[in-house]
This record gives C-alpha cells, structure tokens and sequence, in this order.
C-alpha cells in the first residue's frame, strides 16, 4: 500500500467515527495525506461566543482535530503530547474556516505539526503547533504491522 493510499484510509476511517468533529462540529474532512490534512468548517450560531464571535475553543477545536488526522496519517495510532495556539483575528456568524496541517518533523515516536486556520477571504485567523507521540497500535490493520 502506498503512503498516500495508506493515509486516505486513515482518514476515512478516523472521520468514519469521529462524532465531535462531524456531528458535533460540522466538520468536513477535505484531505488526509502523508503527514497532511485539511479540514474545514462553517461558523455557526451555536459557535459564538457573549462577543458574537466564535469562541476561540471551536477554532482551537477545528485546528486540532486537523492535527488529529495529519499525524495519524501514517497509520500509527498518535496522540497530542502538547500544543499551543494563537489567535489573530476573530472568526463571524457565515464565516468557513479552513484549516491545513503540515507535519513539520517526525523522529522516533514523536512529531511535531503546524496548522494554519483561514477564513473564506485567506485571511489567517489562528496558528496552532502541535506535538505528538505515537502510542500502541495502528487505525486499521496492515499486513506486517504488530
């Protein structure tokens, strides 16, 4: 299986069962390759804060499910060791947030991967760095795989 077969398959595995991102969120999982992910989301009502702005736990939410999907794209199962965000312009009622994940490096267990949050116009609304650390098990089984 080719890398980039291998993270589809996690991808539509992953976002298969992933009730808070997709039922809970509205997220669209829009591409899951090697170390690469783009999710994207609509603002809505129920997303806003007393400022009437989104509330800046749904965007960190949005960047970190994309996380989620880019450093389990190799198909070890990989979980957030730590992570920060920063906020840089708000997000409105309407507005679709795209959010494009990059692993940055990856050494033994532990990566390190940097998500960009966008609205509609291209303008950047967050920065997000995560860590990750691999733990036990794949998302799905792959030949020669313990």
């Amino acid at each position: 299986m080719s890398p980039h077969e291998r993270a589809n398959r996690v991808g539509k595995a992953m976002f298969a069962v992933d009730t808070a991102s997709k039922d809970t969120m509205g997220m669209e999982l829009l591409s899951c390759e090697p170390g690469l992910a783009v999710m994207r989301m609509r603002v809505k009502p129920l997303h806003l804060n007393g400022h009437q702005i989104c509330h800046g736990g749904f965007i960190f939410t949005l960047a970190d499910s994309t996380f989620a999907f880019a450093c389990n794209s190799h198909n070890k199962n990989t979980v957030a060791a730590g992570c920060s965000i920063e906020f840089l312009r708000p997000a409105h009622e309407g507005d679709v947030l795209t959010c494009d994940g990059v692993e940055q490096t990856l050494s033994g267990r532990h990566g390190i991967y940097d998500m960009r949050v966008t609205n509609q116009r291209g303008e950047v609304v967050a920065l997000f760095r995560g860590k990750s650390a691999q733990i036990s098990g794949t998302v799905f089984p792959e030949e020669g795989q313990p």
